[in-house]
């Protein structure tokens, strides 16, 4: 059993902001494999699934970014998911935009939602998908991740969707080590928009 967990705001005005690209994924992977509606439980909203033949569990926190890991904590032990199944989706400040990397056992970079699934979980042995969202040294942090995408960003974001999606469909398939190393060290650019 997989459990798939991408990280973001609920509420209307906390759509399609920087902070929010883990929803994003989420919602344009379910979209476009048409895999039904969400549901709501343990302050989630969740989808069961089975995706290349395995029980699936897509979870959107609905606890804010900064107690994501009480809402991961309770869908891990409700269906008993180890942590080795989990992939955890987010943004990521200290990469660009049409960056990112698949990662393991690794620190939180200092996002506070993956500090708190730490936290609440007890260990940083997930597997995550950090995406660069940049950064602007000139805007407060807090109100450069809740701010919405330009134009350009969104033309690149869309064709990254596209490559999220096969990322998702090849962690059914693939190693962890094979999925980063197939996907790891791509990127998109503005001139491929």
């Amino acid at each position: 059993m997989k459990l798939i967990v991408g990280l973001g705001n609920p509420g209307k005005e906390y759509e399609n902001t920087r902070h929010n690209m883990g929803f994003m994924v989420i919602d344009k992977y379910v979209d476009t494999n048409k895999l039904g509606n969400f549901k709501e439980k343990f302050n989630g909203l969740y989808l069961d699934t089975v995706v290349s033949g395995e029980r699936t569990i897509f979870l959107k926190p609905l606890t804010y970014m900064n107690l994501s890991g009480e809402s991961v904590k309770k869908y891990m032990d409700y269906y008993k998911v180890s942590i080795e199944d989990i992939l955890i989706i987010c943004d990521d400040l200290d990469m660009s935009i049409g960056k990112w990397k698949l990662k393991q056992n690794s620190s939180s970079g200092g996002h506070n939602g993956l500090k708190n699934i730490e936290k609440n979980i007890g260990s940083n042995a997930y597997k995550r998908l950090k995406i660069g969202i940049g950064n602007n040294k000139h805007i407060d942090t807090k109100d450069y991740v809740l701010g919405k995408f330009d134009k350009i960003d969104i033309k690149i974001i869309e064709k990254e969707l596209n490559v999220f999606n096969n990322v998702i469909d090849d962690f059914f398939k693939l190693s962890f080590g094979d999925l980063s190393s197939k996907y790891n060290g791509k990127s998109i650019e503005v001139e491929d928009v």
